[in-house]
């Protein structure tokens, strides 16, 4: 059961990009969280970073080979990627919208998710636990 992860925008910058939204550790630290859930699951996870629209688009194109489910968190484009939404319709690969923080209290344009229409589920609020939790969804939508 493979599993692609793909981390959006600025997602590169955890730990130093608004710690109090977005918590202290860095983007390696969450993969590593990710890596240790999956392997206790029993899932073999690849992640990815992309800051582009278009390298997540592709990466998720690419996923129709190389996974059998994905755990996305479109960052911003969350709210207005039509294009990343249009894609993950296409693939036909269960995906899960994770975010960071609470989407639904923040921002009012932030409360809006177009790409979470296209997914199974969304699972936001929790800091990197969020991905442990998608990856547990996963791997109950796979084993079914």
């Amino acid at each position: 059961m493979r599993v692609l992860v793909i981390h959006g925008p600025n997602l590169n910058l955890l730990g130093d990009r608004e710690p109090e939204i977005y918590g202290t550790q860095s983007l390696d630290d969450v993969n590593d969280l990710i890596e240790t859930s999956a392997d206790d699951l029993g899932l073999k996870v690849t992640c990815a970073q992309y800051n582009g629209e278009g390298q997540i688009v592709d990466a998720l194109h690419g996923a129709r080979s190389t996974a059998d489910a994905v755990v996305i968190n479109p960052g911003a484009y969350a709210h207005y990627s039509y294009a990343i939404a249009d894609a993950i319709k296409s693939i036909g690969i269960p995906t899960i919208e994770v975010h960071l923080s609470n989407i639904h209290a923040r921002d009012e344009f932030r409360r809006t998710s177009v790409t979470a229409a296209a997914c199974l589920g969304t699972v936001c609020g929790f800091g990197p636990q969020s991905y442990v939790l998608a990856l547990h969804a996963a791997a109950k939508i796979l084993r079914k």
